[in-house]
């Protein structure tokens, strides 16, 4: 069957796309025995190993106070940030005043430590925030050039929620442009990188959080997820995330906004070090949507039924699952049996391989109002002059784009993508929404591949363009997932895994991740080197 002009026009423009992807890969290759010889300094501030529960405990308990906290993830950034370039923004000056001003109020308050405890769950605590997140006096552009200087005069909800449970911010941190590619990376503020290897990406688009939290230049942190953007770093940086249930935790406050069906679709969540840390953090960040979860109720795990599923079923557009992260979601399923006496069941779910074709057909449909979603296109330009990709592609070539290849390549797929989903798409989400909370119920957890790749060369991904859709398909499905590290691979990267729950059972993949860091040790110091780290593996 003959091409239509349109078609040809499309092969064309993929054709050459593909050809400088390559070229431009090929000539960032230079780089990388620079980055990999470079490694971060170990940790040497006891402060910066306990989980932000046990340094608000300490601090409410006059044992350390909260200046010297804040003074010690300070010092820790301004030692490793240098080398990763995560946090784009500081408040340092502001943050220690803060933090005195909080050790002045445990002086004074006679109330007690329970009660410290109970109104402000996080007092003294340091975090950080991802830039795509109003937090008043930081910039808020999303990497974006033209909106360079945007500063935030207000806190987005979750922010607000964190403040006002006495947790400090100590600045923003790096995403990719306009918070929609797998890697953090933009114009204005560059490329940031993994601690475990510097010529690695650190995933996106809350790139900058998984990169200084796994450095210890924080304990928690703020990210958003409307495709993986929680999930992936968390992963490639060794560390935890969770994703809620759509509609728990507010969206309010970030930049882009979501529109048309993509308000179902994006989420925002905890991110940390510490599986133990989850739990609080999304109790305040969901504000009183939280008690809809139930998570103070407790969780069995000898009762919970688990299935894994090894991989999306062999879809032609993304990347085969690394062997390393097979076998390591295999020890999860050999511990679970061996330890909680439980069977965990193996599956294969064949609309899984539609994952990418089902994220982008939803994420382009209209809301309800009948209106299609913000164009890519229209938000580069940000209400300034209109963007054309194909010139937008031209003036990268030279050198002379403010824009960078993952965003302009986005913008010329969209072009030629429908806003209407196929009736055969809308069938295979109907049915994988169907069988997945048939099979989860209120007592079931997942296992699946968090990423089809270990963490990747940076730029690699413009390349391999769809891997995501192994986190994307869970926000188009609405389902809690938590992220959670499995230990180091032989390079010497972090090994992870997706457990999924039903909708509003947030608690079940939360207590399923706190087992599997005892179990498997959780996150690991960078700087220890890929050896020491190996060594301490359970």
């Amino acid at each position: 069957m003959a091409l239509t002009f349109s078609e040809r026009f499309l092969v064309w423009i993929l054709r050459t796309v593909v050809r400088m992807l390559h070229w431009f890969v090929t000539l960032t290759a230079s780089q990388r025995k620079s980055d990999r010889s470079a490694r971060l300094p170990p940790i040497t501030n006891p402060l910066l190993t306990i989980t932000a529960m046990q340094l608000a405990r300490r601090i409410r308990r006059k044992e350390v106070t909260s200046v010297e906290a804040v003074q010690a993830y300070i010092d820790r950034i301004q030692e490793v940030n240098p080398l990763i370039n995560a946090v784009v923004k500081d408040r340092f000056a502001a943050a220690l005043q803060e933090a005195s001003q909080v050790d002045k109020l445990i002086e004074e308050e006679t109330g007690g430590e329970d009660v410290l405890e109970d109104r402000l769950p996080l007092l003294g605590v340091p975090f950080t925030v991802k830039e795509a997140f109003a937090l008043q006096g930081m910039p808020n552009s999303t990497g974006v050039i033209s909106r360079k200087e945007v500063i935030s005069s207000n806190d987005a909800p979750t922010v607000a929620f964190l403040k006002r449970a006495g947790a400090i911010p100590l600045g923003v941190t790096n995403c990719s442009e306009l918070c929609m590619w797998l890697e953090s990376h933009n114009h204005l503020y560059g490329i940031t990188r993994n601690p475990y290897d510097l010529s690695r990406i650190v995933g996106g688009s809350s790139g900058g959080e998984g990169s200084i939290l796994s450095a210890a230049g924080s304990v928690i942190g703020v990210g958003s997820d409307i495709g993986g953007s929680i999930r992936m770093p968390s992963f490639f940086n060794g560390i935890f995330g969770h994703k809620p249930t759509s509609g728990i935790v507010p969206n309010e406050g970030q930049y882009p906004p979501a529109s048309g069906q993509q308000l179902g679709f994006l989420c925002t969540g905890p991110m940390c070090r510490y599986a133990e840390d989850l739990m609080p953090m999304l109790k305040i960040m969901g504000g009183p949507n939280t008690d809809r979860l139930c998570l103070s109720s407790e969780v069995d795990l000898k009762t919970v039924r688990f299935f894994s599923v090894p991989h999306d079923g062999g879809s032609p557009l993304v990347s085969p699952v690394d062997p390393q992260l097979v076998e390591a979601q295999s020890r999860v399923v050999e511990r679970l049996e061996s330890e909680l006496g439980v069977k965990v069941q193996k599956l294969r779910i064949p609309q899984l391989k539609y994952s990418f074709q089902i994220w982008g057909a939803m994420m382009a449909s209209p809301g309800k109002d009948g209106k299609p979603p913000t164009t890519f296109a229209e938000l580069m330009a940000d209400k300034g002059k209109r963007v054309w990709p194909l010139w937008e592609l031209f003036k990268w070539m030279l050198g002379l784009s403010s824009h960078t290849m993952a965003a302009i390549g986005l913008a010329l797929v969209e072009m030629f993508q429908s806003s209407r989903p196929s009736a055969f798409i809308v069938e295979q989400k109907e049915t994988l929404q169907r069988d997945l909370e048939e099979l989860l119920g209120t007592d079931g957890v997942l296992l699946y591949p968090s990423h089809p790749h270990l963490a990747p060369h940076h730029h690699h991904p413009l390349l391999t363009p769809f891997n995501f859709s192994y986190t994307g398909i869970f926000n188009i499905l609405g389902l809690p997932v938590t992220q959670c590290p499995l230990g180091l691979s032989r390079e010497g990267l972090p090994l992870g895994v997706q457990l999924v729950a039903g909708k509003m059972q947030d608690r079940i993949c939360l207590a399923t991740a706190v087992y599997l860091e005892k179990a498997f040790g959780g996150w690991r110091d960078p700087g220890k080197g890929p050896a020491a780290l190996r060594s301490t593996a359970p």
